[in-house]
């Protein structure tokens, strides 16, 4: 198992909750910013101990890595209005009523940033239509930039399947795993998507499914649709002592190839020792090549974690399995592709998919739910 990202896993709160914080400047956070306080004090985001700084943003831009030399490629900040009179060396506390989030943030540094420069670094595009880059535009002007302290969150749903790092790596101990292989998803899965994970387990101790919960636009899969649908799937097709499953509370940037990056890095702090990357890992659109998300891999040899590529799968009639582009000789018109698209349409009319498409079983726990998808 890895050390964790940085050579320590980071835990950064207080285990006795201190009750009066009349004398603090409150600022309140949205959701997204208060899952990143709880991925920071649980040591998801290991190094990392706070928002950043202007000059470990800076050398994210230019280097991709901190100003310590470790690689990291997304910037996680705190924007600010400016109206609140902070200043250097004060505490504040951040609060979310929805995760019932209450952190201290000691207060390093207050600096504005070229959001221009910011955008085209991380997602190599200024369009706006960009959801990464929307979303950068329509912070506010100012960073904080600091060590946070959490100091209270509460239980939220789903909570049952969500392990910390310090739990993870305990039960990979107690499994005597020695490899693991982290698999990502947004979606419930299809046969491709197990394939994928098969195969990849083939060669390690385990498979740690790691599904990304929050969020989610219309048409997509409700989460508690994702998270029935793997039991489904682990309960009737995995060995037990083979795969275990956990989410992850975090918002997608569709930052492409830098993402592909931060998420390795966050399965290393979970102890994966592999992490699969697929074809246009977090990408979105047009804006980043297919296979540019396994390409970054190459510049950094020392990130600790090993990535698994996976270039394409299909199910070829003629082999008569899920086959990728390594392996079969047969021609396209002999390929079934799993389309996401129409794995949808067949479930939203009520109907099972083939089963060369998506498991049975799979398919009939999501045709439970009344309504699966996000409307």
């Amino acid at each position: 198992m890895p050390k964790p990202h940085g050579g320590k896993l980071i835990l950064r709160y207080q285990e006795k909750k201190a009750d009066d914080f009349s004398d603090y400047t409150k600022i309140e956070i949205n959701t997204n910013l208060s899952e990143d306080v709880l991925n920071i004090a649980n040591g998801v985001f290991s190094p990392i101990e706070g928002f950043l700084s202007r000059n470990d943003l800076e050398n994210i831009i230019v280097d991709k890595r901190l100003t310590n030399d470790t690689p990291w490629t997304i910037p996680i900040l705190l924007d600010y209005d400016g109206k609140s009179n902070i200043k250097p060396g004060d505490r504040v506390l951040l609060v979310n009523n929805e995760t019932g989030v209450k952190a201290i943030l000691e207060v390093e540094e207050i600096y504005d940033y070229d959001k221009k420069k910011l955008v085209d670094a991380i997602f190599r595009t200024k369009d706006e239509n960009h959801p990464g880059v929307s979303n950068i535009y329509s912070m506010k002007d100012k960073f904080l930039g600091g060590k946070i302290t959490l100091i209270d969150s509460k239980t939220r749903e789903f909570d049952e399947y969500n392990l910390t790092p310090r739990e993870t790596r305990i039960l990979f101990k107690e499994k005597r795993w020695r490899e693991i292989v982290a698999f990502q998803t947004r979606n419930p899965p299809h046969i491709g998507h197990e394939y994928v994970q098969k195969t990849a387990l083939t060669f390690v101790d385990g498979v740690f499914i790691n599904p990304i919960i929050g969020k989610k636009k219309v048409g997509d899969f409700r989460d508690d649709v994702i998270l029935k649908s793997y039991e489904t799937l682990i309960q009737n097709y995995y060995l037990k002592e083979r795969a275990v499953m956990s989410i992850l509370r975090t918002s997608m940037k569709y930052a492409g190839p830098r993402e592909a990056i931060h998420h390795a890095i966050i399965r290393k702090n979970f102890g994966c020792t592999h992490f699969i990357v697929g074809r246009d890992h977090a990408g979105v659109g047009t804006y980043y090549g297919p296979y540019d998300a396994h390409d970054i891999f190459n510049e950094f040899p020392d990130l600790g974690i090993v990535p698994v590529f996976f270039r394409s799968f299909s199910r070829c009639i003629k082999c008569g399995s899920v086959v990728n582009d390594k392996i079969c000789p047969h021609d396209q018109e002999n390929h079934i592709n799993f389309s996401g698209k129409k794995i949808r349409e067949i479930l939203n009319n009520g109907k099972i998919p083939p089963e060369d498409m998506m498991r049975k079983e799979v398919a009939e726990t999501i045709l439970q739910f009344k309504q699966p998808f996000v409307k």
